[in-house]
């Protein structure tokens, strides 16, 4: 097992930009990747090059067209993993529209398939106070959690090596928060619903109105005024 090897595809800045971006869950091309990590596109392909040949990405084509995410779940809770466990480095926003983006992704953005930042943390809270989950050394979903999530018409896969609770822990919080596959499925359904919008072409997301209504009535929850309405 060479642990060296993944170390080193993740050592250079710009393949790890690429990386954190694909925490998205979608496909991206090497065009739109370059752009996010602020390099050329031969630059950007040389590196993304070498994170498929090194297994951490996958690449999909469509006639001339390029698309590369995260190879599979293993690769998704690395990055969330050691994004964890980074330092603190945030760069000061140049403009109110960068501080913009900063704060909504601190908020509530996509970890792949499932919620995170603030309102993931207060999400999972909840949960844990009203008995949904229970939150120990090995999370999982209560009675009455299973019970809840089927009230919300929210059935979890079956047969599936995916466990149902995982603690996710999350990078701008510091603390764990819901995923697995109760937490994918319930992020699927706050976005299905329109609990939660997408802010543009990024990972962050917005609770809406009616999001908020649905969270104060579903778990008793009252989001902070700093959590805007969309």
């Amino acid at each position: 097992m060479d642990l060296a090897a993944v170390a080193r595809l993740l050592a250079d800045g710009t393949r790890a930009a690429c990386c954190l971006a694909l925490l998205d869950g979608r496909a991206w091309t090497a065009t739109e990747l370059a752009r996010h990590a602020g390099v050329a596109p031969s630059t950007a392909t040389s590196h993304l090059n070498l994170l498929v040949a090194g297994g951490l990405l996958a690449e999909e084509r469509h006639g001339r067209h390029r698309y590369l995410r995260l190879a599979d779940r293993r690769v998704v809770e690395l990055i969330e993993s050691l994004a964890a466990l980074a330092p603190r480095r945030t760069p000061r926003p140049r403009t109110l529209a960068a501080s913009g983006r900063q704060r909504a992704l601190a908020r509530a953005r996509l970890c792949y398939d499932h919620l995170a930042g603030s309102v993931a943390l207060a999400v999972t809270d909840a949960m844990v106070e009203r008995g949904l989950l229970a939150w120990g050394a090995e999370p999982a979903l209560t009675g009455d959690g299973t019970a809840w999530l089927a009230g919300l018409g929210i059935a979890l896969p079956s047969g599936s090596r995916r466990p149902p609770v995982r603690a996710c822990l999350d990078w701008t919080e510091r603390r764990p928060h819901l995923a697995g596959a109760a937490g994918a499925a319930l992020c699927t359904h706050a976005l299905t619903a329109g609990w939660l919008t997408r802010v543009g072409t990024t990972r962050a997301l917005t609770v809406t109105a009616t999001g908020r209504r649905a969270l104060r009535d579903h778990l008793g929850l009252v989001l902070p005024e700093a959590v805007p309405e969309a």
